[in-house]
């Protein structure tokens, strides 16, 4: 079984791993929400573990991002708050299970075996009106039509897709799709409009769009008025 833990604490990070690989099962670690998103582009897990209270990304907020971009994978929140409100916060915003800090890790292994053989609906689809994205086949479908798309330009688009109806910053679209640096000053403004000509073509409702300012979004027309 492979699971990501998501904890900033080295020392408990290093106790859980060791603790759980005698339990068969291995450890993917982020120490944070950010990093944690970036693991979970490029891998798959049966089970994600995270701490609430984390640097640059807490749990709540890793955990909205996540299931906003469609991923349902089975996550179960560490933290040493335990007032029901915190719980239910937790819960509304997608956790599968929560489990108070200081804790037995015989009991965090046992729910996460729990975890991982529970039935999950697949998660590999997200639509915005008559656009799909098959996240696992890496195709993206409008109106019915196979959309051609190069590297690039099919990155550009699942990140606006993962985040819609939010705005993304340039910034965090160019070390997306090309690192820390993009190939020249104006390539993003050239992948945008590359990407229009190919989504939104003359007879379909526009769903690209860029906000002067902030950035680019992906939405319906009733998202974006």
């Amino acid at each position: 079984m492979q699971i990501l833990l998501v904890e900033d604490n080295m020392d408990l990070a290093e106790l859980i791993i060791e603790y759980l690989q005698a339990e068969y099962i291995e450890c993917d670690i982020a120490y944070n929400g950010s990093m944690a998103l970036n693991l979970l582009e490029d891998n798959a897990y049966q089970v994600i573990v995270s701490d609430v209270m984390m640097p640059k990304m807490d749990g709540f907020s890793f955990l909205d991002q996540l299931r906003s971009s469609g991923n349902n994978t089975p996550c179960m929140l560490l933290t040493a708050r335990s007032r029901l409100e915190d719980k239910l916060n937790g819960f509304e915003k997608g956790a599968d299970d929560y489990l108070v800090k200081p804790f037995e890790l015989a009991e965090l292994s046992a729910r996460i075996k729990v975890l991982a053989h529970r039935p999950r609906p697949p998660a590999d689809k997200i639509n915005i009106a008559d656009l799909e994205l098959d996240l696992t086949a890496q195709q993206a479908c409008r109106a019915g039509q196979q959309l051609t798309l190069s590297a690039a330009e099919w990155r550009l688009l699942k990140i606006l897709v993962k985040h819609s109806p939010s705005v993304v910053a340039k910034v965090d679209i160019e070390n997306y799709v090309w690192g820390s640096e993009a190939p020249s000053r104006d390539a993003l403004k050239m992948l945008i409009y590359r990407l229009r000509k190919v989504v939104d073509t003359p007879e379909l409702s526009p769903l690209i769009t860029t906000v002067r300012g902030r950035g680019v979004m992906i939405a319906t027309p009733e998202e974006q008025s």
